[in-house]
C-alpha cells in the first residue's frame, strides 16, 4: 500500500496530465462527428481483430471434436451413398419395389498399428456391439487398410494389407484384368498383384482397385499406382495410404456375405 501511495506521489503531475489528455479526447470524441466516427471505426477494427484470434484459437482448440463430427458425418452419407448405390443399379419394376441394402459403414479409430514386421496386425476401437465382426473390409479415405481378424466386445484386430497371409482381389482401374494382392515384406508403401493374366495391357501409372470379386470389400475401393514390372506376372503397386500413418478408419459391413460365402460352399 505505501509503495502505491509513493507512485502516485512520484508521478502525481504525469497521472494527472494523463487524465486531463483522456478527458479532452472523450470531449473532441463526443462532440465532434468526424472524430466519433473515426474512433469507432478505430475500436471496431480492434475488437474484431481479437475476437477473430480468439475465434481462430477456439477453432484450433476445437479440432478434435469437429474431426468427429466430420468423420461421423462422412459415416452417414457413405451409408446413404451405399443405398442410392443399391437403388440404382437394382432392378425395379413400376409397382413394387424390393430394396435391400448391401453395405453398411462404421466410422473407427485405429488404436495400435504395426507395418515393420512379417505378419502385421491393427487394433482398432470398434467390436461386437459396434456390429464388428471377423472379415469384413477396413479402409480409410486414401484406400484399403485391411480385414478384421478377430473381436471383442469394443475391439477388433485387423489383419494388414502388410502381412504375408493377406490376399485381396484387385484388379486394373482401366481394364477387368484381376489379380490377387499380396506382400513381399520388403517396403510398407508397396505391395504387389500377383497372378496377372498375360493378355492383361498396363502402362506404370495405372489405378489398381478393389476387384469385387470376394464377399468382404466392395468393388471399386482405391488400392494405389503401378511403379514397375516385377516378373512376367507380378508388378509392384505403390499404395495410396501411407501404412506408418494411420488413423480414422471405415469398418464396411457386407449384408450378403453369408449367402454368397453358403452359395460358394456348396
Amino acid at each position: 500500500m505505501q509503495q502505491l501511495i509513493y507512485f502516485f506521489q512520484k508521478y502525481k503531475y504525469g497521472l494527472y496530465l494523463l487524465f486531463l489528455l483522456l478527458i479532452a479526447l472523450g470531449l473532441t470524441i463526443n462532440n465532434h462527428n468526424f472524430h466519433r466516427s473515426k474512433f469507432i471505426s478505430s475500436t471496431n477494427s480492434i475488437t474484431g481483430g481479437i475476437y477473430e484470434k480468439m475465434s481462430g484459437l477456439d477453432t484450433y482448440l476445437n479440432l478434435k471434436n469437429q474431426n468427429k463430427a466430420l468423420i461421423k458425418e462422412n459415416e452417414l452419407l457413405r451409408n446413404k451413398l451405399s443405398k442410392l448405390t443399391d437403388t440404382i443399379t437394382k432392378n425395379t419394376k413400376k409397382d413394387s419395389f424390393n430394396y435391400q441394402q448391401r453395405y453398411n459403414y462404421i466410422s473407427g479409430k485405429i488404436l495400435k498399428n504395426e507395418f515393420h514386421k512379417s505378419y502385421n496386425y491393427l487394433t482398432i476401437n470398434k467390436g461386437d456391439k459396434n456390429g464388428v465382426s471377423s472379415e469384413m473390409a477396413v479402409v480409410n479415405f486414401k484406400g484399403i487398410v485391411g480385414i478384421t481378424d478377430n473381436t471383442s466386445e469394443k475391439y477388433a484386430r485387423v489383419q494388414s494389407i502388410l502381412n504375408r497371409n493377406s490376399k485381396i482381389n484387385a484388379r486394373f482401374k482401366n481394364s477387368f484384368h484381376f489379380g490377387t494382392l499380396t506382400w513381399n515384406t520388403k517396403d510398407y508403401n508397396t505391395v504387389q498383384l500377383i497372378d496377372i493374366p498375360r493378355q492383361a495391357v498396363f502402362n506404370i501409372g495405372d489405378t489398381i482397385i478393389t476387384g469385387g470379386r470376394s464377399a468382404i470389400f466392395p468393388e471399386g475401393i482405391p488400392v494405389g499406382t503401378v511403379i514397375s514390372k516385377s516378373t512376367s506376372n507380378s508388378i509392384d503397386i505403390k499404395l495410396f495410404n501411407d501404412m506408418s500413418n494411420l488413423g480414422s478408419i471405415y469398418i464396411i459391413k457386407n449384408f450378403h456375405k453369408e449367402e454368397i460365402q453358403n452359395l460358394e460352399k456348396q
